[in-house]
């Protein structure tokens, strides 16, 4: 029997034709005219007030230190259960990462936490919604206002999700998305930064193209462009925003399909969940989640590891997340440890992701519905 994977890809709608038309155009460097459509399609979907493509969800971030001014002796408060991204950004920059706790709920920064963690050395926060289900921003926004710090979100999860009727990516200063592969809207490698300050836009693009102002050179705004500022090459051929387009034009179907796959998992797999002491996601009533993935929290660390032997024996690529970041050896060389945060260390120890891709048919999530109920930890 073939094995289901935890993610595969393909094209949703247009993405051939719109890389045929952008090959046939001669010309597939970033910032074209495939590039700008994603832009203004992402600046109307989420109300930014700018969309910048970048070459991933990593870069964005690294855009968003520097926007920021990140500098040695800084300190940026990251939860610890997330990618390294997130705190790899402004690391970067020479800022000492500040990890925080998460709920065990919705598995994001526990709100209730961030105060004490603020200081007079803190320039941003990081907020992740892990899942696409979002933090609890009204408060984050509040206690990092108060501290008089920018809040970044990490919205590589949460493309299309939203917080009290707000779009997910736009309540803090600046917003990052991924278009990797395993995310809901993919090009293969691929990101965006949502300024959601106007005040940021002009250096943000000048940084995305190497440090120079050839975006204004291109609208006709100056005669030459030249080095004005630190940056990198972090534009998105239209080759690969082609193929985004072609993504993004499905987004109310892709996202109806994937809600129907996530409401499919939690419907068959409650009862059996609340059998065997097993957590199904948490969506708070005031979010509107993105559906992007459908976890399992197992009773302990032994059930999770007998889990996913089950699931593989059974031609299923069922998967771990995390490992976090405070415990991992880099973690430590910033004060990092085992025991500073238990309920990471015990989501990281206990969580299960079953395959979730919107190309799943119900035949795929039948198969892995029937081995999941087939196992008892």
């Amino acid at each position: 029997m073939d094995m289901i994977p935890f993610n595969r890809a393909g094209a949703l709608g247009r993405e051939r034709e719109l890389m045929a038309e952008a090959l046939a155009r001669g010309s597939i460097l970033g910032d074209g005219p495939f590039g700008k459509r994603c832009e203004a399609l992402l600046e109307e979907c989420t109300g930014a007030h700018r969309a910048l493509l970048t070459t991933s969800c990593t870069h964005a971030l690294e855009m968003a230190a520097l926007l920021l001014d990140i500098r040695p002796g800084d300190e940026v408060v990251v939860p610890s259960f997330t990618f390294v991204s997130a705190a790899n950004a402004f690391v970067l920059r020479g800022a000492t990462p500040v990890f925080a706790e998460i709920r065990g709920d919705t598995l994001n920064l526990d709100e209730r936490l961030l105060p004490p963690l603020l200081t007079e050395r803190t320039r941003a926060v990081v907020a992740v919604h892990y899942g696409g289900v979002a933090c609890e921003m009204d408060t984050i926004l509040a206690a990092a206002g108060k501290a008089g710090v920018p809040v970044v979100e990490d919205a590589a999860h949460a493309l299309f999700g939203g917080y009290r009727g707000r779009p997910l990516g736009t309540l803090g200063a600046l917003g990052a998305l991924s278009f990797h592969e395993t995310k809901n809207f993919s090009c293969g490698e691929g990101g965006a930064l949502l300024l959601n300050d106007g005040s940021f836009v002009g250096r943000a693009e000048i940084l995305r193209e190497k440090g120079t102002d050839r975006s204004r050179f291109w609208r006709g705004e100056v005669d030459k462009y030249t080095w004005r500022d630190v940056g990198s090459s972090w534009v998105l051929s239209d080759l690969s925003a082609a193929f985004l387009l072609g993504q993004l034009e499905q987004h109310e179907r892709v996202q109806a399909r994937r809600r129907a796959l996530w409401e499919r998992y939690r419907a068959a797999l409650a009862d059996w969940a609340a059998r065997h002491g097993v957590s199904l996601p948490h969506i708070p009533g005031d979010c509107a989640p993105a559906w992007h993935l459908f976890h399992l929290l197992l009773p302990d660390a032994a059930a999770r590891a007998a889990f996913l032997a089950h699931m593989h024996a059974g031609g299923i690529a069922a998967v771990f997340h995390y490992l976090p970041l405070h415990t991992s050896p880099m973690g430590a060389r910033f004060g990092g440890r085992a025991g500073i945060l238990p309920v990471t260390e015990s989501v990281a120890a206990r969580i299960a992701r079953l395959p979730f891709y919107t190309l799943m048919t119900d035949d795929e999530q039948d198969r892995v519905i029937a081995r999941v109920l087939d196992f008892a930890p």
